[in-house]
């Protein structure tokens, strides 16, 4: 009897287990390097663990962990870089996790999708392209993700950082 199965969309199962067990385990290690993280600075949050889109979601969940996100988010993109090369650390390979805290990244994508329809909104309706504001990696692709289910506008990056802002264009 084989270890694999195959199943309806020709994924493996045994791999795609694999994988997911990988992806446990950084979450894992980023929940114990928070945990000492949290105890260090005297804050009370729970760890949340997830594995969503192929990444690792680690959630500190809690009240009065504003300091955690910081101002537009930098302390909390400077967490996730952290954790991130703790858990590179200990595993030996590049981390992709997704570090949020308090709801700040999924208020956010909330945020970022409204603004990225008004703006394509927008753009169908003057024929002109629209420069957003700049933007760290993640917000940027919340908004590529949202103008490409839009028909008739596309979205490009440009400039560099920490100025790289997306344009939505109209299409041709």
């Amino acid at each position: 009897m084989s270890d694999t199965e195959v199943i309806a969309d020709g994924a493996d199962s045994a791999t795609e287990d694999g994988e997911n067990a990988l992806l446990v385990h950084e979450g894992d290690i980023a929940a114990d390097y928070l945990e000492r993280l949290l105890d260090i600075v005297d804050y009370d949050g729970d760890i949340d663990l997830d594995v969503e889109n192929d990444r690792a979601i680690v959630a500190i969940v809690g009240t009065d962990l504003q300091p955690l996100i910081g101002q537009r988010g930098e302390t909390l993109d400077a967490l996730q870089e952290l954790t991130r090369l703790a858990v590179q650390q200990k595993t030996g390979a590049r981390s992709r996790l997704m570090l949020d805290v308090s709801g700040h990244r999924q208020a956010r994508r909330a945020e970022l999708a409204a603004l990225a329809t008004d703006t394509a909104s927008q753009v169908l309706e003057s024929g002109q392209a629209a420069r957003l504001t700049p933007m760290n990696p993640f917000e940027r692709k919340v908004v590529h993700d949202a103008i490409a289910a839009i028909d008739g506008v596309h979205s490009e990056s440009e400039g560099e950082e920490p100025t790289r802002r997306v344009v939505v264009l109209i299409d041709n």
